[in-house]
């Protein structure tokens, strides 16, 4: 009898077939019994009449817990109805291992619980519909570089200097060389990529030490970051853009059931098409000076000036032109105007805020040594990315978008912590 999978089921109506995996649910009535699989794939629910089966078979579909792995037999019948659309006139069921007392139940349980069980949580449903969802962006995402001539750049975990400040690392020793760090981003290194290959994005994990608790912030995150050589900051929201409307328009597409598991509102998603909106920082104060929020000049936006600005549009706004000194030092200055920095964030709507920061870099080398000066770096840390500007120095630009803001703003998520298999908190590093 052929073992297949519950996303094969359409390919064997009418056929006796094995599928191995899961009880995820069960219940009874009279002289029949009604056990929930899932296999990864899907959920499949498989009828065993009294009648039509041994007693063993038909006592095992009552003993058998909550989690426990099986092996069922039986006919693939269409059933509309039924989750999927497919049941199984079932007439085997094999207990792999018995499982009792399962931790996670039907009923409520608190957030520490279930952060605590992780490892277990996330079998339940809306978790596994949130990590296909979140496998599905992870493709999105190499797909859209890969097919516009993107060349993949692995860069390090383990840094010699800081990119974006010195109060947010993770430092380590290393071996007689001193300190080291865990990256906060790969875009110093990117940058060398983009003047060997024109065209690079680095995606991997990072690590900020910020002692922050909101629901925004993660202590390790997986990041993309994508730069091109030749691009201006018109070029970068431009790609930015395109980006996004990519990313969640394959989601809307492929992945409805998944949505639907989380009740996502998904017409919100739909409006996330070009043209982007794009306000200047000096616009987006006056937006929140007409909502009765008093932004100095110069000061950065919050998250909560986040929301209210992002309120004001139907899908996420580009704001740009920020104040130079509460950007990196890599950030290229306006020519126009050098108390502006080449700088652009993405704000998503609903109250999900930054997923995506970046700016056209300063190419220039005086400038950029003046920089390095002015945030009291030390220059020799730097001197290998000063030889970028040393030798065939030209215009680029770069950007970087959090994978788990994103996962949590199109799954319409409360919190960071459920868009990342194993969350890293402040206050959590287990399981």
């Amino acid at each position: 009898m052929q073992i297949i999978h519950i996303s094969d089921l359409k390919n064997y109506i009418g056929q006796e077939v094995t599928l191995r995996g899961w009880l995820f649910n069960k219940r009874s009535g009279g002289k029949v019994r009604f056990v929930i699989l899932r296999d990864g794939t899907g959920y499949l629910q498989c009828v065993y009449f009294k009648g039509n089966v041994t007693e063993d078979t038909f006592d095992a579909a009552d003993r058998t817990g909550q989690e426990s792995s099986i092996e069922v037999t039986g006919k693939v019948k269409e059933e509309p109805r039924a989750a999927g659309g497919y049941e199984l006139d079932a007439k085997g069921l094999t207990i792999i291992q018995n499982a009792n007392n399962y931790p996670i139940t039907p009923k409520d349980h608190g957030i520490e619980f279930l952060l605590d069980n992780r490892h277990l949580w996330l079998r339940s449903k809306k978790q596994v519909a949130i990590l296909k969802i979140r496998h599905r962006i992870v493709k999105a995402i190499r797909d859209f570089f890969d097919d516009r001539g993107f060349t993949l750049m692995d860069t390090p975990i383990l840094t010699p200097n800081a990119v974006e400040g010195t109060s947010t690392l993770f430092e380590t020793k290393y071996f007689d060389l001193g300190s080291a760090y865990l990256t906060q981003s790969g875009q110093l290194y990117a940058e060398a990529g983009a003047m060997a290959l024109g065209k690079v994005y680095t995606f991997g994990p990072t690590f900020r030490a910020e002692k922050s608790k909101t629901r925004r912030h993660l202590t390790e995150f997986w990041m993309v970051e994508p730069e091109a050589a030749f691009f201006d900051l018109n070029d970068n929201m431009d790609l930015a853009e395109s980006f996004l409307e990519y990313i969640v328009q394959t989601v809307l597409k492929e992945m409805k059931n998944e949505l639907g598991i989380l009740e996502r509102d998904t017409s919100k998603l739909e409006n996330v098409k070009k043209p982007l909106p794009r306000i200047s920082y000096d616009e987006a104060i006056e937006i929140l000076k007409k909502n009765n929020v008093k932004l100095e000049w110069g000061k950065d936006i919050s998250g909560a000036d986040e929301t209210i600005i992002s309120n004001q549009f139907d899908r996420p706004v580009i704001v740009h032109r920020y104040p130079a000194e509460i950007k990196a030092f890599y950030m290229k200055r306006d020519p126009e105007n050098p108390k502006i920095a080449l700088a652009m964030d993405v704000l998503a709507p609903e109250g999900y805020g930054e997923i995506i920061g970046g700016s056209q870099r300063e190419d220039d080398l005086d400038q950029l040594l003046e920089r390095i000066k002015e945030h009291n770096l030390p220059q020799e840390a730097f001197e290998w990315y000063l030889d970028l500007r040393r030798y065939g120095t030209v215009p680029h630009a770069g950007f970087g978008l959090g994978l788990e803001r994103t996962v949590s703003w199109i799954c319409g998520l409360d919190h960071l912590r459920e868009a990342i298999p194993f969350p890293r908190m402040i206050y959590r590093n287990t399981p």
